[in-house]
């Protein structure tokens, strides 16, 4: 009644409706609350009065709040002791002795709902109004002490949650006094390491201004006197997010959150090293614990990503206060000036001892004796209250909370602290949560720039955080820690420091780089590897221009990379990762799967798989990806070099391989940019010896003619392939450096900020440093230098000994007799990826050169090695071949591969010749003809300049040739087989030209008095172009011809095969050339005519000069060779090459005419026939005398007994229907003249047989015949029905015409039919009536002989 009658008489009440109307409503509810206190029975339920004040508070205005703040908090206070009473239980046998003693006992019971809203009115209350006096703040820090006390099986989540941000409330709205002497303006009073805990510190800013306690509150939070409660709660708070780590899944990551919050807070309020240097084992020992548990944690309170990031901002502002430099300046034996402040201010020792001597506010003590003489004016307190604050631990005075900060304090704090920190904070940079790493990235910060002496032994440990994380995925962690690390590196106050730490971090790194990658942990490895790339760049090329000047520091440089990247390095690591990788038993029949999971297969590296030149690219790509266009057969994909070496996916991931590289490249890098060009050479030498050595032991290999099995069990033989290997992609790295493309990929990685926009930090120096430090020289000499040192190593590269090394099996061993199966897969898998890494090798010194790779020559050195690796055996060698030569065309200008062939077609064919001439020594030269016509497509381009070729590879398919070498044959014939199809398209284009000119020239000859010479010369001109070409053109298609000619009789179906196919295009092409030729013939008879009449006599006489000496006959010519090969191949009895040989016959005899084929089917039609006359379900009784064989071929010829029935039905479909298109061209039609009613006869038996499957090609022979003869096919089929139908009388359809049994007599036996007699024998068929009803209908319906 006092403090309400005391509200009424203040004045202000009278002149302020708006807090008269306030205290109303606040008395109302305050005396509801009462209510609910004296009422035991309305306490448990009835919470309306709770939830309309806390309404009530939401919306009302601080200024109106602050003058009733005492009235409001006094039930507030009431029920949150009723509350806890009736929630605590007693401790038994517990260190804890506090006592509520000042809590009434009561039998209330509060519900949780009314617990809960009481500290959610009690948290509003304290966010809008201020604490007025000490006192106030101590009661108020001891209820919400008993409230922290609860555990979680005594109170709810919320209402604990709710006790903890009560607390936070209050020390928010702690704010400076306006004394400007008093203790409190040293202290920022926010958390450090700024977050979203601004946004609470903005609101109690702009709410409680104007109100202002008599004591400074915040002098009082930092005295000696209240260490005691700044000590217990810090120990609430960490204890309660403890517990809820405990609780596992149970536990609220949200109440362990606001805990680290609010310790963050308490922290930044007391913000003094003397207050707090006591509890500093304790503190930093618990955020360890909890920082240790998250590189296991992944679930729960505990693997809450939140707040363990609130854990690692608080742990580090921790230590930025106690540890600060400057406030233990005095404890350190020399000044201590922070040299990594961010904004340049330095603070001296003397500057620290001024500071100290201004005079300051004593800090307000609080003693259990004066307590009792002392009561509160806003809040009542009982005498009792008081005194448990002197019996309570947290609060007693006596109690000593302070340490001496001495230098051998500090040392051993710092050696402790570097222990828990090693132990945590270098998993947390490998984290997969970015706000664990960014706010790693801000403690990092924060105590570089804030503890950089007195934690001067954890310095490189942070230095080498901050560098992985410089490159981490995310670009928020990333910009912040690249500029950050910007100025260290260029500050004029760390840079000396900086720089010695830097090489200290870099020769341990080095020397720990192997164990790392040869370890069972692969995020270690990527986090070490992370850490010595971006020290090296940020360091400068001084860095490794230093290092490797030491002949010793060189050699051990590389030796440390050789084994990182070495063969060696795929049986490091797990077993798992072992077994994951390599082919397992368990897989059967899908060992794709595996090749899925490892982008590879080791123990069947010559099996397809998917794409493996093109591996995923993450942040870490240091290049720029090329897109080209492809021929239009195969999809547009990018091109990507340098692939990571095929053996590394058994080591890690391209991550890792990136940052690796990434380290050679700026090793390159460096010595170019310092003008290091002897370190340079130095370097690629010491590499290239191991290639040397190599190729030393090949060349003595061949001395010693030594089998390719002797050679590689030999001592070191094997070990010398992988060296080569390891050091060419050691090389490729280190050129690839030089490129554009690298130091763009660079540029991207290490300055982010000016891609995405972002502003710079403060302390952020100019960005520019690292392009001025790592720029290539553009000068002449050093551009030159670099074409001599690549020069030098593709040199190196071409030796053929290296190249000559085999596959595959069948190659290894050709000229020596060793049993293939004695020879190790592994070493064609060496052999393979020593051959895809070379190439690659070669894209990337044209990366690096650009268009000074084709003006050095050593584009013209290299493609046609890149085009014979098209055909290898090996596909990875031959995807890498196609890749490079993608780039390759783009970086020369050219859109496709094919136009880069095109345009340097001389130097490619000139090579193909030669080698040619020495097929012994150069077995894989028809491959790459094969791949220059087929793979590029341009074989119609350069068809001129194949004309000497195809004479070679005509020889060498004949048959002693081929005897020499069986090998070839196939290769042979798939680049015969393009030529062809080159020869077929550019010939179809000759006659529509030749007509074209003859238009042209009967136009000039129309008006030929207006003709001048002029004009006579260009036709004459156009004349002998085209008569040149299509001579070139029709000598190619006739070698053709003559190389494939023979080769259809082979047994061997591949080879059969190709060669139909030349000789259908070859033909096709001979004959459009004849069309040519008399086009020509025509415009020459007509322009001797014009220029005899305009008295042209020396053109005439050039005309008469250039005329042909016999006609353009090669077509029928070579038809007539061709035939006999052709029957042959129908006798091999082959049922696809048979197949494949009736369509090229129909396709010929189009082509030639059918007059020419006449005698030749009544000669060897009989081999034909044979196919229908025998059933495919009945053994044939024909036999055929067996060919004469040469003693050096064997026969493979297959029984037809031996052929399936659908084999065979196949083959007789395909001959029905040579049939049908012989008969339905008028052209081709003659062939069959003199066959006509045999062939007839066969037909209709195979028509009205049982055989369904024939019947619709039959039908359609039928049709055939019938368009040549229709009467004959319909006397046939009309013996065969009218006979079958003998029960049935048949009138004629006209009085005048006979009866048909005058007609077809009745036969006397099935072989006495028409179909029979004209067949000569049977076709081994019965007839259907079924079928024989369908045939008849269809013909008589067309070709009725009574119509």
């Amino acid at each position: 009644m006092e403090m309400e009658e005391g509200i009424l008489d203040n004045p202000a009440m009278e002149n302020d409706p708006l807090r008269s109307a306030t205290f109303q409503r606040l008395k109302s509810l305050s005396l509801q609350l009462l209510q609910l206190l004296q009422n035991p029975h309305t306490v448990t339920h009835s919470h309306a009065p709770i939830t309309h004040l806390l309404h009530f508070l939401q919306t009302s205005s601080p200024s109106n709040l602050q003058p009733f703040f005492d009235y409001t908090l006094f039930p507030l206070l009431l029920l949150l002791d009723a509350a806890i009473q009736c929630r605590s239980t007693q401790k038994v046998d517990s260190q804890e002795k506090f006592t509520m003693s000042d809590i009434p006992n009561s039998t209330l019971k509060v519900s949780d709902s009314v617990a809960e809203g009481v500290v959610n009115c009690l948290q509003e209350l304290l966010r809008k109004c201020c604490l007025m006096s000490v006192e106030q703040m101590v009661v108020l820090l001891k209820k919400l002490t008993y409230g922290a006390l609860l555990t979680p099986a005594e109170a709810s989540e919320e209402f604990r949650e709710g006790i903890i941000l009560c607390f936070r409330a209050l020390l928010m709205g702690l704010s400076p006094c306006s004394d400007v002497s008093c203790s409190c303006k040293q202290i920022s009073g926010m958390p450090a390491l700024s977050d979203d805990l601004h946004n609470d510190a903005i609101h109690h800013k702009c709410f409680k201004s104007g109100s202002e306690s008599e004591e400074c509150l915040l002098a009082f939070l930092r005295s000696q006197s209240a260490s005691a409660a700044v000590g217990h709660w810090l120990s609430l708070l960490l204890k309660a997010a403890d517990t809820e780590a405990a609780r596992g899944q149970k536990g609220s990551a949200r109440l362990r959150i606001e805990a680290f919050k609010t310790l963050r807070v308490l922290v930044a309020k007391v913000g003094s090293a003397d207050a707090l240097a006591f509890f500093l084992p304790g503190v930093v020992s618990q955020f360890a614990k909890v920082l240790h548990g998250a590189k296991t944690m992944i679930s729960g309170a505990a693997g809450s990503m939140e707040a363990i990031e609130q854990a690692i901002r608080g742990l580090a502002e921790f230590l930025m206060l106690v540890l600060q430099d400057d406030a233990n300046a005095f404890a350190m034996d020399n000044e201590v000036t922070s040299n990594f402040d961010s904004n340049g201010l330095k603070s001296s020792s003397s500057l620290l001892r001024e500071l100290r001597h201004l005079p300051i506010k004593d800090s307000i003590k609080i003693k259990a004796e004066e307590d009792g003489s002392v009561e509160s004016r806003e809040i009542p307190c009982t005498r009792s209250q008081l005194q448990v604050m002197e019996s309570t631990a947290p609060y007693r005075e006596n109690s000593s909370f302070h340490v001496n900060r001495t230098k051998d304090w500090v040392q051993k704090t710092s050696a402790h602290v570097k222990k828990l920190l090693s132990a945590t904070f270098p998993h947390i940079c490998i984290h997969p949560s970015h706000k664990l790493r960014k706010g790693l990235v801000d403690a990092i910060k924060g105590l570089l720039v804030e503890c950089c002496h007195t934690l001067g032994e954890s310095r490189l440990m942070f230095l080498e955080c901050l560098c992985s994380l410089v490159v981490d995925d995310s670009d928020d962690v990333s910009l912040t820690a690249q500029d950050f690390l910007d100025s260290l590196f260029f500050s004029q106050h760390s840079k000396a420091l900086i720089e010695h730490d830097a090489t200290e971090i870099f020769i341990r790194h080095l020397e720990k780089l192997p164990k790392m990658i040869l370890g069972n942990e692969e995020s270690l490895a990527v986090l070490h590897a992370q850490q010595l790339l971006t020290l090296i760049f940020y360091s400068g090329p001084h860095l490794l221009v230093d290092h490797l000047q030491s002949p010793v520091g060189a050699a051990r440089f590389l030796d440390v990379f050789a084994t990182c990247l070495s063969h060696n390095s795929v049986f490091s690591g797990s077993l798992g990762t072992l077994i994951s990788t390599s082919r397992s038993s368990t897989m059967g029949y899908l060992p794709s799967i595996t090749e899925l999971k490892s982008g590879a297969s080791f123990f069947n590296y010559g099996l397809p798989r998917i794409n493996s030149g093109l591996y995923e690219s993450s942040k870490f790509s240091l290049i720029e990806e090329n897109s080209i266009q492809e021929p239009l057969k195969t999809p547009q994909k990018n091109y990507e070099l340098p692939h990571m070496p095929p053996w590394f996916s058994y080591v890690g991931s391209p991550k890792l391989y990136k940052l690796l590289a990434g380290i050679l490249r700026l090793v390159g890098l460096s010595l170019m940019a310092d003008r290091s060009e002897g370190l340079l050479s130095h370097v690629t030498e010491t590499l290239l010896g191991y290639f040397r050595k190599l190729v030393s032991e090949l060349r003595l290999k061949e001395y010693n003619k030594e089998s390719w099995q002797l050679w590689y069990d030999r001592t070191g033989s094997g070990q010398l392939l992988r060296q080569a290997s390891t050091a060419v992609c050691m090389l490729n790295e280190i050129i690839f450096g030089l490129s554009d493309q690298a130091i763009n990929g660079f540029s991207r990685m290490f300055h982010r900020s000016t891609k995405r926009g972002v502003q710079p930090q403060s302390y952020k120096l100019d960005c520019t440093f690292s392009e001025s430090l790592w720029n290539m020289p553009k000068d002449k000499v050093i551009r030159s230098y670099l074409v001599d040192c690549i020069g030098g190593i593709l040199h190196e590269y071409l030796s053929a000994e290296v190249w000559n090394l085999p596959l595959e099996c069948r190659v290894a061993d050709m000229d020596l007799n060793v049993p293939v199966e004695d020879i190790s897969l592994y070493f064609f898998q060496d052999v393979a990826m020593l051959h895809e890494v070379i190439i690659d090798g070669i894209g990337i010194f044209n990366l690096c050169l650009g268009r000074d790779f084709a003006t050095s020559g050593f584009l013209h050195t290299s493609l046609y090695l890149l085009l014979e690796n098209l055909s290898s055996p090996n596909f990875h060698v031959k995807n890498s071949a196609d890749s490079v030569l993608h780039v390759v065309s783009d970086m020369s200008g050219y859109p496709m591969v094919g136009q880069l062939v095109l345009e340097n077609a001389d130097y490619v064919i000139d090579s193909i010749c030669r080698q040619l001439r020495h097929l012994d020594l150069n077995h894989r030269v028809p491959n790459v003809l094969a791949s220059i016509l087929s793979y590029i497509g341009v074989a119609h381009k350069i068809l001129p300049l194949l004309d000497e070729p195809m004479h070679a590879v005509s020889v060498e398919l004949e048959i002693l040739a081929r005897h020499q070498h069986p090998d070839l044959t196939i290769p042979f014939l798939k680049a015969v087989s393009e030529v062809a199809r080159a020869s077929k398209r550019e010939a179809c284009e000759l006659p529509p030209q030749a007509e074209s000119l003859a238009l042209h020239v009967k136009s000039v000859i129309s008006t030929a008095e207006e003709t001048s010479q002029d004009q006579c010369e260009i036709i004459l001109f156009k004349l002998n172009d085209s008569r040149r070409y299509r001579q070139t053109v029709g000598s190619i298609a006739g070698s053709c011809v003559t190389a494939a000619t023979p080769l259809l009789a082979s047994y061997k179906q591949e080879i059969c095969l190709a060669s139909l196919d030349i000789i259908e295009d070859a033909m096709l092409a001979l004959a459009k050339v004849e069309a040519t030729y008399k086009h020509e013939r025509e415009i020459r008879e007509a322009t001797e005519e014009m220029l005899q009449s305009l008295s042209l006599y020396q053109l005439k006489d050039s005309l008469d000069a250039t005329k042909e000496g016999v006609d353009e006959n090669r077509l029928l010519p070579a038809m007539n060779k061709i035939w006999p090969f052709l029957v042959t191949c129908i006798q091999n009895r082959n049922p696809v090459a048979v197949r494949r040989c009736l369509c090229v016959i129909s396709k010929l005899v189009q082509i030639c005419g059918g007059d020419f084929f006449t005698r030749r089917f009544q000669t060897d039609g009989r081999h034909f026939w044979k196919l229908l006359t025998t059933s495919s379900f009945q053994k044939s009784y024909f036999k055929e005398k067996t060919p004469l064989l040469l003693p050096y071929r064997s026969s493979t010829m297959t029984s037809e007994d031996s052929l399936a029935e659908t084999s065979y039905i196949k083959v007789q479909i395909a001959l029905l229907n040579m049939i049908a298109e012989l008969c339905q061209n008028k052209r081709s039609a003659p062939a069959l003249q003199l066959v006509l009613k045999k062939v007839s006869g066969l037909v209709v038996g195979i028509a009205c047989s049982s055989v369904i499957g024939l019947r619709k090609a039959s039908l359609n022979a039928l049709h055939g015949l019938a368009s040549v003869d229709p009467d004959l096919a319909w006397l046939l089929v009309a013996d065969i029905y009218y006979t079958m139908k003998k029960t049935e009388i048949f009138s004629p359809p006209r009085p005048d015409l006979p009866e048909i049994s005058e007609i077809l007599p009745l036969p006397t036996s099935p072989k006495e039919h028409l179909y029979m007699q004209y067949a000569e024998q049977s076709t081994g068929f019965d007839i259907d009536l079924a079928s024989l009803e369908v045939v008849f209908q269809d013909i008589n319906s067309q070709y009725q002989m009574y119509r």
